[in-house]
């Protein structure tokens, strides 16, 4: 183990660990958590995320920090993303089984707010499915574009404010890897099962559930990387 995987191992233990020590701690949080749920979707992505991330380039690249990476812009985006995907949880998990009621399923918002069955779980795999094929691919997308934007301007905070030049981005896009491995491998491997489990849990326990994925998806960054090299 280098001195650098040390150290983010400590830094992983201190945010965490915390919040199992302290039961006020942990209290506060879900106190804090159930008032202001937008940002704290950003402050667990931007955290959790990013540190995902991290560890995809310490894969991908032997090191935690490059110069440019630009751990800041990606940190705030990252929080962005995360309100983003809160609203979608929402959405999704609110207007697929309105769905499902409407095409004859008995009382889906009973079901989801019960104990897990059967029908619990193909309603929230029906959610998965619905968010994953709609939003994802557009979420992955915008993702990758403004991780070539940070790159491109220094990985600096100003640079990130500057116009980000979609269609130029856009064009030059690995679509061999984007469409052959991020959304036709990953998407249904991956996140079909990961946020049938998200849909599963209680309310306040998903987006928490889904900033850790974030890890995950760092590490799946990282392999994409080596493909494309």
């Amino acid at each position: 183990m280098k001195k650098s995987d040390f150290v983010f191992l400590c830094v992983v233990l201190i945010v965490f660990v915390p919040f199992f020590l302290s039961p006020r701690l942990y209290q506060a949080y879900l106190s804090f958590n159930s008032e202001h749920g937008m940002l704290m979707s950003f402050m667990k992505f931007a955290v959790l995320s990013t540190m995902g991330e991290l560890l995809g380039l310490r894969i991908s690249s032997g090191m935690y920090i490059k110069p440019g990476f630009g751990i800041l812009p990606r940190a705030f985006v990252w929080g962005l993303f995360g309100m983003a995907i809160n609203m979608a949880f929402i959405v999704f998990s609110t207007g697929i089984p309105a769905f499902a009621g409407y095409l004859g399923v008995h009382d889906p918002d009973a079901v989801m707010a019960g104990p897990v069955t059967g029908e619990k779980v193909v309603l929230a795999f029906s959610i998965s499915v619905a968010m994953n094929c709609i939003f994802a691919p557009v979420f992955m997308t915008l993702h990758k574009v403004t991780d070539t934007h940070i790159l491109a301007n220094g990985g600096t905070l100003r640079g990130l404010f500057r116009p980000i030049p979609m269609a130029a981005i856009l064009q030059n896009l690995n679509w061999q890897v984007q469409w052959g491995f991020v959304f036709k491998r990953t998407i249904p491997m991956f996140w079909f099962p990961a946020h049938t489990i998200t849909f599963l849990l209680p309310g306040e326990m998903r987006v928490l559930f889904a900033a850790l994925l974030g890890v995950a998806l760092g590490l799946i960054l990282a392999v994409a990387a080596r493909m494309k090299a």
